[in-house]
């Protein structure tokens, strides 16, 4: 017999996405009666709730189960998922996510290969809305000057790497490196990917393990996203200075520098040449980047679409990032 799988979801308020994934599901190749699903969600406010009910009427042959998530944050949902099953293999997934039909198969195939202790493959980003901006968004989300070198994002080889979206891993390991950190609200699976590899396990990407991932519909949800990634990149970074990598260091290293550019250009006239021409260089690079995409794909949009996107990646990640330092003193002494 295959091993037992349970596909674990951390859920809140996602109504018009939910049923691709639970058809997804449906879809595996892996025998049905050898997993489960197991959606933790966080109250959702929406119909998410009754959407997964007719799902798990109209298919009664799939194990579907929802619990209530009263911390309402991904890192508890994910540890009450994990709590709640009973696979020997663990499979996390988003309820933003569309996994191939191949993705549990394939995941379990690199288990039982011994390729690594926590497997992931690639994202193929599309738009979370039927917009120029929502499609601006998911180009963005997967071009290097918006994501650096995040290999799961971009073009990839099979190997070793930092982190990758989602994963799976044995319940062993679990047992061994410890659940999600439930004190960080955002970066809890590069947290929990830096724990494999100190441990001396191996994080690996497997690019024939892919799953379509519906990016942010609007600029707000992308701010709100990438301020919480940011600041919550601190916290982590705290306790693993190490994991730092140059594609986390650049947004908030470029806000500080605006941010004092702009103070002193109220004073100086050479502080003013120096802010004009940093800005000239960079929506420049975004400009010619946004032209040869729109060029490319025959969209026009993606001219002014992808450097509005990607600015907004840059500063609400840097902001966060600021803000989390800024006001993490307080907080200390506040506990203290």
């Amino acid at each position: 017999m295959p091993p037992f799988v349970s596909i674990i979801v951390p859920c809140y308020n996602e109504e018009t996405t939910i049923r691709h994934l639970l058809n997804a599901v449906l879809a595996q190749t892996y025998p049905r009666a050898q997993m489960e699903l197991i959606v933790s969600d966080g109250l959702s406010t929406d119909r998410t709730r009754e959407v997964i009910a007719a799902f798990q009427k109209e298919h009664t042959d799939l194990s579907v189960r929802v619990l209530d998530n009263s911390a309402r944050t991904i890192p508890s949902g994910l540890n009450q998922a994990i709590r709640e099953s009973r696979g020997e293999i663990i499979v996390r997934l988003d309820a933003h996510s569309m996994p191939i039909p191949e993705y549990v198969e394939r995941c379990v195939a690199a288990h039982e290969s011994g390729k690594g202790d926590n497997v992931g493959g690639v994202w193929n980003i599309r738009a979370g809305a039927d917009t120029w901006i929502a499609e601006s968004i998911s180009f963005a989300a997967a071009h290097p000057l918006g994501v650096g070198d995040a290999m799961y994002r971009l073009d990839a080889k099979a190997g070793a790497v930092d982190t990758v979206p989602f994963g799976s891993f044995r319940r062993s390991l679990i047992e061994k490196i410890g659940a999600f950190d439930e004190t960080l609200l955002s970066n809890e699976d590069y947290e929990f990917n830096t724990r494999v590899r100190e441990s001396g396990g191996k994080v690996w990407l497997d690019p024939s393990i892919s799953t379509v991932y519906f990016s942010r519909s609007t600029l707000g949800k992308l701010a709100a996203q990438y301020w919480r990634y940011g600041f919550w990149k601190l916290k982590m970074l705290k306790r693993y200075p190490h994991s730092l990598r140059w594609r986390q260091a650049l947004p908030p290293v470029f806000v500080l520098s605006l941010f004092i550019l702009i103070v002193l250009s109220l004073f100086s006239g050479s502080a003013r040449y120096i802010l004009a021409a940093q800005l000239i260089l960079y929506f420049s690079v975004l400009g010619l980047a946004g032209l040869k995409l729109a060029l490319e794909k025959r969209k026009g949009f993606l001219f002014p679409g992808l450097p509005l996107a990607v600015t907004t990646m840059h500063i609400a990640w840097g902001s966060g990032f600021l803000w989390s330092l800024i006001t993490s003193p307080f907080a200390i002494q506040k506990n203290g």
